[in-house]
């Protein structure tokens, strides 16, 4: 059996190069930034280093397994480690979603958090997006403070760098990135006028009781 007609290998990559082409359609993504992978039992795909998205091939994708080895060939994505270790820490996280968009990075840049100033915060299972503090791209350090920030969320910010966005498959993960870009640009230009009023514990319980079971919401 050839990699390429293993059982949803070709599926999996034709996917991974239809998000990488819709986040950088999208402006979340640019050239050859950001990345994503898809989780494959024991091990995983990942996108290639340095390749823009209008090249991206389905060959070209990066399988590994979880000891950091690459299967075949190619060189993958410098942050394959937190892709590595997110997938290997959380079972129900079968896709990443890695992006330098314009309003997240922002607020990475000045390392703040995005509280509960809207309700739809809970689509990134929390009443916050935390950011991670700066690390340097593709160290494990970085990886050590991405799952620090993801703890019991979906989404967080990496200090200075982008964002993150995990779901049970490629979509969710993808349209959760798409939301909290959206969240960002939200926050940011509230910001513009002031502080924004923030939901308290207490609301944004009910608003993560009410979003069980609801819809895109809670897509794992």
């Amino acid at each position: 059996m050839t990699e390429l007609s293993a059982s949803g290998q070709v599926g999996s990559r034709q996917a991974m190069v239809q998000a990488m082409q819709r986040l950088a359609a999208l402006g979340l993504n640019r050239g050859s930034s950001g990345n994503v992978s898809v989780r494959r039992g024991e091990t995983f795909l990942v996108t290639p280093s340095g390749v823009a998205a209008e090249d991206l091939l389905p060959q070209a994708m990066v399988e590994m397994d979880f000891n950091g080895a690459v299967l075949g060939d190619g060189k993958p994505s410098s942050e394959w480690r937190f892709h590595r270790d997110i997938l290997a820490a959380r079972p129900e996280v079968g896709a990443v979603v890695h992006t330098h968009s314009r309003y997240a990075t922002t607020l990475a840049c000045l390392q703040r958090e995005v509280p509960a100033f809207h309700y739809m915060i809970a689509a990134a299972g929390g009443d916050s997006i935390r950011c991670a503090p700066y690390a340097l791209f593709g160290t494990q350090e970085l990886s050590g403070v991405a799952l620090a920030a993801l703890q019991d969320r979906r989404a967080c910010l990496l200090g200075n760098h982008g964002m993150i966005a995990v779901g049970g498959d490629l979509d969710a993960a993808l349209a959760l990135a798409v939301e909290v870009e959206s969240l960002c640009a939200q926050y940011w230009s509230a910001l513009q006028l002031g502080q924004p009023q923030i939901l308290s514990d207490a609301q944004m319980q009910d608003v993560l009781e009410k979003f069980k079971g609801y819809g895109a919401g809670n897509r794992q």
